[in-house]
C-alpha cells in the first residue's frame, strides 16, 4: 500500500507540473512481495518514474540488518486533453472548430495538450485525423514573417513609436529572431518577430 500511495503521489505531481486537468489513475503493484518486519518507518524512494506504465520504487528498511526491495508499478492514466475534432492537414493552422477536449488514456503520451486554447492557431507538423490527441511536439507556431517579405520595423520607447520599412531575410514565428534589411539605409539588423509582417528591436530602440 505504501508503494501504491507513493506512485499516486508521484503521478499527481507529474500531472500538476504538466497542467493536465482532472487526471485519474489506475495503479497496480506488479508481483508485490511481502516485506519482512521493520521496526522503523519503511522509506519509499522513486527510482524511475518517467513512464507511468513501468515505474520503479525502492522500499528500504534501516534496521540492522536492514533490507531493500524494488517494486514495479504499472499505471493507467487518463485526463481531459485536447483532441482533433476534424481532419487537419499538415502545416495547417488549427481553428476552434478543429479542436475539442475529451478524457483520454495518456499513459504512453509524454506531451499531451490540456487546453484547446494552447492548440488553436498552432500549425500541425503532420496530418491529423478526428480523435487524434494533440501533442505539443507535433505542433509549431505559425510562420508570421517569410524570407523576402516586406515588414514594418517598429520601435517604442517612452510612449514614442518609430517605424520604418524593411525586408525580412529570414522566416520566423512570433518571438523568433530574424535578420531584417532596413529599406532606407540598407543596414541589416537582427529583430524579433512581433506579429504578421511586423518586427521589433531585440535590445535597442529602432531609429529611422
Amino acid at each position: 500500500m505504501q508503494i501504491e500511495q507513493a506512485a499516486r503521489a508521484e503521478l499527481d505531481r507529474q500531472m500538476a507540473a504538466a497542467g493536465l486537468t482532472e487526471p485519474q489513475f489506475e495503479v497496480a503493484v506488479v508481483a508485490a512481495r511481502a516485506a519482512p518486519p521493520c521496526s522503523q518507518t519503511v522509506a519509499i524512494e522513486p527510482l524511475d518514474t518517467r513512464s507511468p506504465q513501468r515505474m520503479r520504487f525502492l522500499a528500504r528498511c534501516n534496521d540492522t540488518p536492514g533490507w531493500r526491495y524494488e517494486y514495479i508499478v504499472r499505471a493507467r492514466v487518463t485526463a481531459m486533453v485536447a483532441i482533433a475534432a476534424a481532419p487537419v492537414a499538415a502545416n495547417e493552422a488549427l481553428t476552434d472548430a478543429q479542436v475539442t477536449i475529451e478524457r483520454r488514456d495518456i499513459s504512453n503520451i509524454a506531451d499531451p495538450i490540456s487546453s484547446p486554447d494552447e492548440a488553436v492557431g498552432q500549425m500541425s507538423r503532420r496530418m491529423l485525423r478526428p480523435g487524434d490527441i494533440l501533442r505539443s511536439g507535433q505542433l509549431s507556431a505559425p510562420v508570421l514573417v517569410k524570407r523576402g517579405d516586406a515588414v514594418l520595423m517598429i520601435a517604442r520607447r517612452d510612449g514614442i513609436e518609430v517605424s520604418t520599412a524593411g525586408e525580412a531575410l529570414d522566416a520566423g514565428a512570433r518571438g523568433a529572431m530574424v535578420r531584417v534589411r532596413n529599406a532606407g539605409s540598407g543596414q541589416v539588423v537582427r529583430m524579433r518577430v512581433a506579429g504578421p509582417g511586423t518586427v521589433e528591436p531585440i535590445d535597442s530602440p529602432l531609429s529611422r
